[in-house]
């Protein structure tokens, strides 16, 4: 199958696929091609780019990029951060919220911690003076 840009002599442009180049001008020298616009059989071809591909150097497979690895300065940065904070806290899961008001409190001690909260719990925290922040990546049961 080939796919030829076309325009016929009231200059409206159309595409259309053929078998083959032969299919093209044998239907064309028929008067089987005409415009879907204005019905005219005096059809051309337009100018059209091919559709190439970037050269692959030889014995070199394409790289692939993979998708554990930061692509640029900014998923480094959070990729740091995501190593720090899951290093030097414990995650709490859904309990987040409950936890750093106990905290709060006073009624646990202080450790860093970092979950989920509903966001009415976040701000809920939030209005009654709880130091939390949101984080920059989903948590762990989320991520892929």
């Amino acid at each position: 199958m080939i796919s030829y840009s076309l325009r016929c002599s009231n200059s409206h442009g159309f595409d259309s696929w053929f078998q083959s180049a032969g299919a093209y001008e044998s239907l064309l020298t028929a008067g089987r091609i005409s415009c879907p616009i204005c019905g005219d059989t005096a059809i051309d071809k337009a100018l059209m780019a091919p559709a190439v591909r970037p050269a692959r150097k030889a014995g070199e497979p394409a790289a692939k990029p993979k998708l554990s690895e930061p692509t640029s300065e900014l998923e480094s940065a959070l990729a740091e951060l995501r190593r720090q904070v899951e290093a030097n806290s414990e995650y709490v899961g859904m309990n987040f919220a409950a936890e750093a008001r106990r905290m709060h409190d006073g009624e646990i001690d202080q450790r860093a911690i970092y979950g989920e909260a509903k966001p009415a719990e976040a701000r809920a925290l939030i209005e009654d003076g709880v130091p939390v922040a949101p984080l920059p990546f989903m948590p762990p049961r989320k991520a892929n």
